[in-house]
């Protein structure tokens, strides 16, 4: 497993990072048998939520680090101030609320990483930043980033931490994945577009992917007669992603890997630290992800993959 650095943490975290959004009371068996077959291989970094599962995300992983006594090892990036059913929450108020609750379902005194899950911009910057260097200083939090958040309103934000010395935003979790969307999965949700990654690029700030693997896209298992997952087809199905997948199948072709493999690569090989939020439920699946993980890719073979350049 390889490692990346998030400034303000002090602790390595996986390039691999287990997602919990399926993580119940009812199925914590299953949970924590996937969570010690990621630590089995390396892994140590796990991404969960404030809203996740109505909370039982958060007190599943809270359950498994108490019995297993494993709060050390592990990296724990949970997100709050999400919207609820009357609108946006990011504020001040909110983010204090859900960071105690997260703590408390948690059973931890400290949490690794704290981001923000969505964003509203008519909010301005300062009282967000301010409100998030709070729990840093107070050692409830090690580092602070966002979630779904554009990289003008990142920068935005830690050009107002810098003028006022406090601690800024030092990762982002967008949406990066090979297959590119046609609309946003969920409301309120950004992906890393070119000029997205461009900026990552210069400031070698860490990009956390969710749905690296664009929700089983690369599979194999869709094509664009096959139209029985309305939300794939609805955020995914264009020609260029079709070419995508047919790069992908050519390279993975001729690495003897899979197209899922390729797809994985294709968010662990960008020209900045990136890592990439996995589902991985079974064995299997965790098996590709490891191995996935460990591919190389060219600057030229991205570019080709995603349709920026041909192969001589």
């Amino acid at each position: 497993m390889e490692y990346i650095e998030i400034p303000g943490l002090g602790k390595p975290v996986s390039r691999l990072v287990k997602g919990t959004d399926y993580f119940y009371h009812e199925s914590y068996g299953k949970a924590a048998a996937n969570l010690d077959a990621f630590l089995a291989i390396g892994g140590n970094a796990v991404d969960t939520a404030h809203v996740y599962c109505g909370g039982q995300s958060e007190e599943a992983l809270g359950r498994y680090m108490k019995e297993r006594g494993n709060r050390d090892r592990l990296v724990i990036l949970t997100k709050g101030a999400h919207h609820d059913a009357n609108g946006p929450r990011v504020t001040p108020e909110a983010i204090r609320h859900d960071l105690e609750t997260s703590l408390k379902r948690l059973q931890t005194d400290f949490i690794d990483l704290y981001a923000l899950h969505r964003d509203d911009p008519s909010v301005p910057v300062g009282p967000i930043v301010e409100a998030l260097n709070e729990p840093i200083r107070s050692g409830k939090v090690g580092a602070i980033g966002v979630s779904n958040w554009t990289w003008r309103r990142i920068q935005e934000a830690n050009d107002y931490a810098a003028a006022n010395g406090l601690v800024g935003f030092t990762f982002s979790s967008p949406n990066l994945s090979l297959a590119k969307p046609n609309e946003p999965f969920w409301p309120g949700c950004v992906s890393a577009d070119a000029e997205t990654c461009a900026w990552h690029e210069r400031t070698q700030m860490p990009l956390l992917s969710w749905s690296s693997q664009a929700r089983g896209f690369f599979t194999g298992r869709f094509s664009p007669d096959v139209r029985d997952n309305p939300d794939i087809v609805r955020v995914f199905y264009n020609d260029g992603n079709w070419e995508r997948l047919n790069r992908a199948k050519r390279l993975a072709a001729e690495k003897n890997v899979s197209m899922i493999q390729i797809a994985l690569a294709y968010v662990l090989n960008q020209p900045f630290p990136t890592c990439a939020l996995i589902g991985a439920q079974s064995p299997e699946e965790l098996r590709s992800c490891d191995e996935g993980s460990k591919i190389r890719l060219t600057r030229e073979e991205l570019a080709w993959l995603d349709l920026e350049a041909e192969r001589g």
